[in-house]
């Protein structure tokens, strides 16, 4: 990360970069920013993107060899395309393709055996962004809550971070809600994490599952309603239980590892460990396979407008109940 944040310093680009890993606030990021400062003041006729699996190839060929106007660059976004897992002669394409175009792929899983990844490494920057361990995020919440003028102890930090874990994207909202909440002075005490940072979601979510687990479907859409009643958006409700069942599958992996070592493999705090470890010994390998499966699934629904994002969970939970 540290080449992609020279080329936004220096505004000098590859023409190739892929983003990829677990961290979804952090590939975002440097995604937007690298948007920004490759078109700068160049509107979006400069600019493409394509997202999801069944990409046609040939269109972006067309784009991609178009010449930018007025403009120094054209970029292309193309994201959760499934091209680093698939065979392709994309890679071959690229060979030829003009100086003035970029391209940046945004990925969650990729094959380091696969032509394309092979190319991008070594023609381009590819760029593996992982879920930080717990000091690095709680480095990284500090930083932010000093830059809004806030001061706080590190225990409340902790607090702060037992309360929201270690993913970034939630983090985030949670810092900009906090230093919302004590604006006008300085000091962010435990207080003030507890008014602003209810621990329901995680909660809710790990009672969610423990009712699937049990075919309680009654509870298991209960739990839900109450989400959707504190104004919980369904799409962030399904994100949080892929999260979910990605981290049981994992802890289900690892045996009796210790806590810490989990923690630290996984990015997750220490203090929701063994709640994890628990849970996940509830379930056989394949059935968290087929519960992560279908939740991806339905997320893809959502993002093409098959599915209703309220209902689409609805009918998620109980179909993960009759699994």
């Amino acid at each position: 990360m540290n080449r992609i944040r020279d080329d936004i310093k220096k505004r000098e680009f590859h023409n190739l970069y892929l983003l990829y890993g677990d961290e979804e606030y952090l590939k975002r990021y440097y995604r937007e920013n690298l948007k920004y400062c490759i078109l700068e003041d160049s509107d979006d006729m400069n600019f493409s993107k394509f997202e999801n699996k069944g990409i046609d190839l040939n269109e972006v060929q067309s784009i991609a060899d178009t010449l930018p106007f007025f403009s120094e660059h054209r970029l292309i976004i193309i994201q959760d395309s499934g091209l680093f897992k698939s065979s392709n002669d994309f890679a071959d394409y690229l060979e030829h393709m003009p100086d003035s175009t970029i391209i940046v792929f945004v990925e969650k899983e990729i094959d380091k055996r696969n032509k394309l990844y092979k190319y991008i490494n070594k023609n381009g920057i590819a760029a593996e962004i992982k879920v930080k361990d717990s000091e690095e995020v709680l480095n990284w919440a500090a930083k932010r809550l000093k830059e809004s003028g806030k001061v706080f102890t590190r225990k409340t930090m902790e607090y702060f971070l037992q309360r929201v874990d270690n993913n970034l994207y939630n983090l985030s909202n949670e810092i900009e809600k906090i230093a919302a909440y004590t604006a006008g002075r300085e000091e962010i005490t435990i207080a003030d994490i507890d008014a602003v940072c209810p621990a329901y979601l995680q909660n809710h979510i790990f009672q969610m599952v423990d009712a699937v687990g049990v075919g309680d479907t009654d509870k298991a859409l209960k739990l839900y309603n109450e989400l959707i009643e504190l104004k919980e958006a369904p799409s962030y409700i399904l994100y949080m239980l892929i999260r979910h069942f990605n981290i049981l599958l994992q802890i289900g992996s690892m045996g009796n590892a210790p806590k810490n070592q989990v923690a630290s493999k996984i990015g997750i705090s220490p203090y929701f460990v063994g709640n994890y470890q628990r849970q996940s010994s509830r379930f056989s390998g394949k059935q968290l396979k087929q519960a992560l499966d279908n939740s991806l699934e339905t997320e893809q629904k959502f993002k093409t407008g098959v599915l209703d994002d309220q209902i689409g969970v609805e009918l998620l939970l109980i179909e993960l109940i009759r699994m």
